[in-house]
């Protein structure tokens, strides 16, 4: 069975789905590969790179899709690409079915399996398969790009001879895959990076990439007044028109601070809503940069026009481009041909060349809108669940004073308790020994306990994290151990001589212990 790949016939598309790596991969699932002449060459892949791992060219679009069982396609098809559709063929590539209702009929009338990207179920099994974030995760990477491309300053802060210059401020609407993607290339350059999203769970994630998660003010002031707007499959839900004022507001605050404003904020099947109005735009410093990753279904920005870099009339660069992971097109065509490799790894279990639409697995289909002639968009529930948001962790409550008090107490009390009984158990035992010991022993006795005693409470009393530099410190005490046992190894009793013997070996052994811990110690500090 092939499997082809023909060259995108949209102007603006760079990527191809298939590289010669997948190609490689596709071989060891029993398939053959057949890709049209020069589709790959935007992309950085030459028909030699592909005739190198045993890919057939073919010479055009017509030879490959009339040669081809499968065909690996980027983009829906044209309709220029339609009329090669047929009963005999099964095409992967994204479909949008929930936009396309006329291409979807068309190709129900064909006959064609369809298996479309972009519906994909969001289950942990399928995450090898998420083109749609693998693209994403491309396009919010790219989009700090374009930012810093069209910003006449510098991401990060920076002291020279000739000035101080601040860092730029970043501010990224909507912390799915893009806008986490976008939020890590902008704290890495160094800018100020501030998030919004409304779901509440992932504050955690843009704190830990060193970005300042946007909180709302509402009048209860409660949970900083995100909403939990988490819908089924991770994408973001609907928000509600008070939510939306509060959203709105917040934004018209930051707006004359920001210098740069990526908006990633898109719900599958819907257009994109509005979030960065023209009044925002007028407020925004000259030179300022909007990067609108939503542009292709109408954007979030007022100003945006799709394919387009406009100026506003203060001077602010909005940016609508929706052909990101095309501008990466050799990573992109990378991410993308894996995507597709993985879906063709489940459609074949044999590993025999052998295609099995296997309608009861929950990514086949889910990912299927098309099958056997009849429409299977859109698909059941899966019945694994797919990717749950994490609720945020509930907040511990804090002690008031009068409760800290009260615990400080009780745990003072408790220990004064077991130092009196353990301070009363000692002095029975020293009595009882004293009783029948000569008083020469009961001195050196006395002593001992006493040292053992303080040796023990110094040695509870530290954290367990600081036991290993402790043991670091104790050469010290080691050195006191070894005088002592040297000045009584000349002594004319065989049992005293053998005590002290014994402590020149166990003090020597934790002296060169010691030292070797620092030496582990110093050296997690040191660079490599």
């Amino acid at each position: 069975m092939k499997i082809g790949a023909p060259r995108e016939v949209t102007a603006s598309e760079a990527r191809v789905a298939l590289t010669p790596d997948s190609a490689v991969q596709l071989a060891k699932l029993g398939y053959c590969s057949i890709i049209e002449t020069g589709a790959g060459v935007a992309a950085g892949f030459s028909d030699d790179a592909y005739r190198a791992v045993g890919v057939e060219v073919a010479p055009s679009a017509e030879a490959l899709w009339a040669s081809a069982n499968v065909v690996a396609k980027v983009r829906p098809p044209e309709p220029s690409e339609v009329a090669y559709l047929s009963a005999d063929k099964t095409l992967i590539s994204f479909f949008y079915p929930g936009q396309n209702a006329e291409l979807l009929e068309l190709a129900r009338e064909k006959g064609v399996n369809v298996i479309a990207m972009d519906m994909v179920p969001r289950i942990s099994r399928a995450q090898k398969m998420d083109a749609l974030s693998s693209m994403a995760n491309i396009a919010g990477y790219r989009a700090v790009i374009e930012a810093g491309n069209n910003f006449g300053r510098f991401f990060t802060g920076q002291v020279t001879a000739a000035g101080k210059v601040p860092p730029a401020k970043v501010l990224v609407i909507g912390a799915g895959v893009a806008g986490l993607a976008a939020i890590g290339v902008a704290t890495s350059l160094g800018a100020q990076t501030y998030a919004f999203d409304v779901r509440p769970e992932v504050a955690e994630q843009i704190e830990s990439m060193g970005a300042e998660f946007v909180y709302l003010d509402f009048a209860d002031g409660e949970g900083g007044g995100q909403q939990d707007g988490a819908a089924t499959g991770g994408y973001a839900a609907p928000s509600s028109p008070e939510f939306r004022e509060k959203q709105l507001a917040k934004f018209r605050e930051l707006a004359p601070q920001i210098d740069i404003v990526i908006t990633t904020a898109l719900i599958p099947g819907r257009d994109a809503p509005k979030l960065w109005l023209a009044d925002m735009v007028a407020a925004m410093k000259p030179g300022s940069v909007v990067v609108d990753l939503a542009a292709e279904r109408g954007g979030n920005c007022d100003l945006t026009v799709a394919d387009q870099r406009i100026v506003s009339d203060n001077g602010v660069v909005i940016i609508g481009y929706t052909d990101f992971p095309s501008r990466m097109a050799a990573q992109a065509s990378t991410l993308y041909a894996t995507n597709i490799r993985h879906m063709l790894t489940d459609l074949t279990p044999g590993k025999d060349g052998k295609l099995v639409h296997n309608m009861e697995d929950d990514v086949i289909r889910g990912a299927t809108v098309t099958f056997e002639g009849a429409i299977t968009y859109p698909p059941p529930p899966p019945k694994i669940a797919a990717i749950a948001a994490q609720k945020p962790k509930e907040k511990v409550k804090e002690p008031t004073p009068e409760e800290k008090r009260a615990t400080e107490a009780a745990a003072f009390k408790a220990q004064t308790k077991s130092q009196l009984t353990l301070l009363a158990v000692g002095t029975a035992l020293l009595l009882l020994v004293g009783a029948f010991a000569p008083p020469a022993f009961m001195s050196h006795f006395v002593v001992f306990v006493l040292a053992c005693f303080v040796g023990f409470q110094v040695i509870w009393n530290v954290s367990h994290s600081l036991h290993t530099p402790l043991m670091a410190v104790t050469n010290a005490v080691s050195g006191i151990v070894i005088l002592g046992a040297l000045l009584q190894i000349g002594s004319g009793n065989w049992l005293v001589v053998l005590l002290a013997a014994l402590s020149v070996l166990i003090a020597t052994i934790n002296i060169v212990g010691g030292f070797l811990v620092t030496r582990r110690m110093l050296a997690m500090f040191q660079k490599s």
